[in-house]
């Protein structure tokens, strides 16, 4: 998920009659708009959750970007750079979205920088090879939908809507990513062993995208009662790995996971949790990209100060020219 580790600020103590009002609202399906008063810990969260996925979508460009001039022939390369803006018009949508909650995207991105707020994990680990390509988009992006469908049916209007074109591209993504997988485990020796290498590597960190399980994920309950979250992430992930074994199969490609099995009494696939200290350490700065994602960001926002001043300056014209006609 694009939102791990999103704090909820729920109601201290008795519901105040708006607070009612808000949450009889929620229960019946209605949809929440940007001038309809909500709680403040309603809105907080939000803020915390669209950001954190916006910041997620903008960074994620960063480990694709890098291959896009050494893809293997002139097709993948146009495929991968319209992936790529994609995901910066992904990242447009969100800060949209969470401007209507009050917050300006140039605030978002100070407390990205300053460290406050994050973005997803999975992209703090590096992509070594073009299998890696295939795995970012079938693995990755695959986690990234199977959250992101559900959000088209969250509470707060802008979000659901903005979710809506999102989940269709992000569909484009993933069978892009599966596609290249095919032709790696279709192809010779080295290939075949390059596809089974990004599996290997991307495999638990994509199951951590859900976020910690549901009894170290102390937030989650009051983001589902104001259906800001639709689903927990242990059901997410369960999901996650039912739907993408059989794909694995398909390809002849193992998932590293030795306690995999099918289980017929639940009907689901058993298998192994990731290794969550890593999890946190990552989230923590600590992960093998962490410095060089954000310094990536840093200089990126540091480098277009011109463009944001000499855009805000045209504006500031045009309103004194037009002022001035009237």
């Amino acid at each position: 998920m694009y939102a791990q580790m999103v704090k909820s600020e729920g109601n201290s103590g008795e519901q105040t009659p708006e607070e009612e009002a808000f949450q009889a609202r929620i229960d019946a399906g209605e949809r929440i708009e940007p001038k309809d008063w909500m709680p403040e810990g309603y809105r907080k969260t939000l803020v915390r959750q669209i950001g954190q996925h916006a910041h997620s979508e903008i960074v994620g460009q960063l480990p694709e970007g890098n291959w896009i001039t050494r893809a293997p022939t002139l097709e993948r390369k146009a495929i991968l750079l319209a992936k790529v803006q994609d995901e910066a018009g992904h990242g447009l949508y969100l800060y949209c979205a969470a401007e209507t909650l009050g917050i300006s995207r140039d605030e978002l991105t100070r407390q990205l920088l300053s460290g406050k707020m994050k973005y997803s994990s999975i992209f703090n680990y590096p992509t070594l090879t073009w299998a890696d390509m295939g795995a970012v988009g079938w693995l990755v992006d695959g986690a990234a939908i199977m959250n992101q469908v559900p959000l088209q049916r969250t509470s707060y209007g802008p979000y659901a809507r903005a979710m809506v074109r999102i989940c269709k591209e992000e569909s484009f993504h993933q069978r892009q990513g599966y596609d290249i997988m095919m032709k790696m485990a279709q192809g010779t020796e080295a290939q075949r062993r390059m596809a089974q290498d990004a599996l290997n590597r991307f495999w638990y960190p994509s199951l951590m995208m859900f976020g910690p399980s549901d009894k170290e994920s102390v937030h989650s309950e009051q983001s589902m009662a104001w259906k800001i979250k639709i689903n927990t992430n242990d059901e997410l992930r369960q999901k996650f790995v039912d739907q993408t074994v059989p794909q694995a199969e398909y390809l002849g490609l193992t998932v590293p996971d030795e306690n995999l099995k099918w289980n017929e009494e639940t009907g689901h696939y058993d298998y192994s949790q990731p290794d969550w200290q890593e999890f946190f350490d990552v989230l923590r700065g600590n992960g093998p990209c962490n410095t060089e994602r954000l310094e990536a960001r840093r200089e990126a926002w540091e480098d277009g100060q011109w463009v944001r001043d000499g855009m805000l300056a045209h504006g500031e014209k045009k309103r004194m020219a037009k002022v001035a006609a009237e």
